[in-house]
């Protein structure tokens, strides 16, 4: 195994962002860099200084607010759209004025850390009662020690400024961690079928919703519309995956099949408790593990485990994490799979299983350095928090682990006070970090051997916002699962953040050289609407066309060389508006189908949520 020591990332970066990150404060545990060996030598910074973006949306851990409010309890958060400004300038090494940051609410303060992966920072953004917009709904903290009630938060990171931190000088400069339901009345049984008015629960195409296509448009192939009885404070949507003939979400209580052709209901499995965790992938052959609450009351913890075959619906084993420690199951798990293995992440201790049978492949490791969670997919990336003797100064490290076995393969540490926050791709490796309290956000490749490849430097005046889910939680922290990036071997793609004139909103898509972390070329959005991009598909960039004003949204790809997006598949302009209402939309393509699906269903009262739209599909 190759060890390097404290491998600082290049000084300068990627701009910082106007909130701190506000994906959950990670663990920060008190371990010393290991010794023997030079850090690597970074590359010059940039000469750029960063500009600050608009406030950040409520990211990963919190509903992001695209097309309509949530309500019903659930506070509603201003999107980064539609944030007041105004966007000073950040301090830094570049001679910038302090900007306005003071302003914004606080605070920052830190948190006493008892052990392992407690938190280190308190972040604003929780849910509370009466938060703005929303009714004042149940506490997600039910049940929980009020230091964690102190201490938690969730939201995704937006970045802007153009540059990748990159800062240099002493140790302030040195360079580079979510869900919760409440308890309510099961679901119903089996949803029944509309076949006539457009807005049933899984119905075919018929005049109501195609009667307006145009030649070139693609059809609308079904429409559901929620038919749970939720909570008071609504539920997070898990999925949507395909697999095979079939489209599968979670939600609540239960997780249920579609046929993807026509919407209709194949298979429903009832959970005994809320869904608290999913990973953002299935294995080769449709099989998943959840997590489920192990209780109904305001005091059960996200610590049982359901593998459930998604081709059929059937159940397969079933575990309970056993609690290892005074701080374990404080926090939220993560999950994530690599080939027949599903990690379990936490604050302080990690589990891994192998899909087929259930059996335990590894555990926590020895050593002061403890994996909080996992990336998975084509190889399996462990994000870890070391034991440092200074709460305000933590020191991460990042692995490819064997799936198998859960040996490091290699070890990178970037500089301390960095945190890693998210992996935007496993291979090739893209790594977001972040220093939370002084605003601050780098992206990082790593070479098949576990050593610096690059670190990005965008252009001033670039401003990104990856998105990264919307699931609350409570300290947890999924490292995958992001959309607006993309990456092949040898370039990453990234979104930026829509510019706004009207109703006229648009973006492009950024493409940074991985060898030298250099922007190579920039793509428009088509006119007046913004895109998204999802992943890989045949050595192109898949892109989510988004819906705009009376514009139809749609699939399409663009070419590793840049230019103009390729629409694959274009949804009706006529149904703009049912499209771009769906709550923080989740969007796959499989076969030539597109499907959107509401990442949060909830409403205002129970009938306005019984009419809540949660899944779309497209087709030709």
């Amino acid at each position: 195994m190759t060890q390097p020591p404290s491998q600082q990332p290049p000084q300068g970066g990627f701009g910082a962002p106007q909130d701190p990150p506000q994906g959950n404060p990670q663990p920060t545990a008190p371990g010393q860099p290991p010794q023997g060996q030079p850090p690597a030598q970074p590359p010059q910074m940039p000469a750029a200084p960063p500009t600050p973006p608009p406030p950040a949306q409520p990211g990963y851990g919190y509903p992001q607010a695209p097309g309509q409010a949530p309500g019903y309890g659930y506070p509603q958060q201003p999107g980064p759209y539609n944030q007041p400004g105004p966007y000073g300038q950040q301090p830094g090494p570049y001679g910038q004025q302090p900007g306005p940051y003071a302003q914004q609410p606080g605070p920052y303060g830190q948190q006493p850390q008892p052990g392992y992966g407690y938190p280190q920072q308190q972040y604003p953004g929780a849910p509370v009662p009466g938060g703005p917009g929303g009714t004042g709904g149940g506490s997600p903290f039910k049940g929980k020690p009020a230091v964690i009630i102190g201490a938690a938060v969730a939201a995704a990171i937006v970045v802007a400024g153009g540059v990748f931190l990159a800062t240099s000088g002493g140790d302030d400069d040195k360079k580079p961690d979510a869900r919760a339901s409440t308890d309510g009345k099961a679901p119903s049984g089996s949803p029944s079928f509309d076949e006539g008015d457009g807005n049933g629960d899984g119905r075919p195409a018929d005049d109501d919703l195609n009667a307006g296509r145009k030649p070139g448009e693609a059809k609308v192939l079904w429409l559901q519309k929620n038919d749970v009885d939720l909570p008071r404070n609504g539920a997070d949507v898990y999925g949507p995956w395909v697999v095979g003939d079939t489209v599968v979400k979670g939600m609540y209580r239960a997780v249920s099949g579609y046929s993807v052709a026509d919407g209709k209901q194949k298979w429903t499995l009832k959970l005994p408790a809320d869904m608290c965790a999913a990973p953002s992938q299935t294995t080769a052959d449709g099989k998943i593990v959840i997590g489920v609450k192990n209780g109904t009351t305001d005091k059960a913890d996200c610590s049982d485990l359901q593998m459930i075959d998604l081709n059929t619906g059937k159940a397969g084993w079933k575990k309970s994490i056993k609690k290892n420690g005074i701080w374990d199951m404080m926090s939220d798990i993560s999950l994530a799979i690599s080939g027949d293995t599903v990690t379990v992440g936490r604050t302080s201790n990690s589990n891994a299983y192998r899909v087929s049978d259930g059996k335990e492949l590894f555990g926590k490791p020895a050593g002061n350095c403890q994996p909080f969670a996992f990336a998975g997919g084509p190889k399996l990336i462990a994000a870890s928090s070391c034991r440092t003797d200074d709460i305000d100064n933590p020191q991460h490290q990042i692995q490819e682990i064997d799936p198998a076995t859960g040996k490091p393969k290699w070890t990178y540490r970037p500089a301390r006070g960095w945190e890693i926050d998210r992996v935007y791709s496993v291979s090739p490796l893209v790594v977001s970090l972040t220093q939370s309290e002084k605003k601050k956000w780098s992206i990082l490749a790593i070479k098949e051997n576990g050593t610096l490849r690059s670190q990005l430097v965008g252009d001033k005046g670039d401003k990104f916002a990856p998105d990264c889910g919307s699931a609350f939680a409570i300290f947890g922290k999924s490292l995958d699962g992001c959309v607006g990036v993309a990456a092949d071997a040898n370039t990453f793609y990234m979104a930026t953040e829509p510019d706004s004139s009207g109703t006229a909103r648009t973006n492009k898509v950024v493409a940074f050289n991985l060898n030298t972390g250099k922007p190579k070329w920039k793509a428009a959005a088509p006119a007046e609407q913004t895109v998204k991009p999802l992943r890989m598909e045949g050595g192109n960039v898949l892109l989510y066309v988004e819906a705009g004003y009376n514009k139809g949204g749609g699939i399409a790809t663009l070419a590793p060389t840049g230019g103009a997006p390729k629409m694959l598949l274009r949804h009706p302009e006529s149904t703009s508006q049912i499209e771009s209402s769906f709550y923080n939309a989740k969007i796959v393509y499989a076969d030539g189908r597109s499907f959107i699906a509401s990442g949060r269903v909830s409403a205002s009262n129970d009938k306005e949520e019984l009419e809540t739209k949660t899944m779309m599909a497209f087709g030709k």
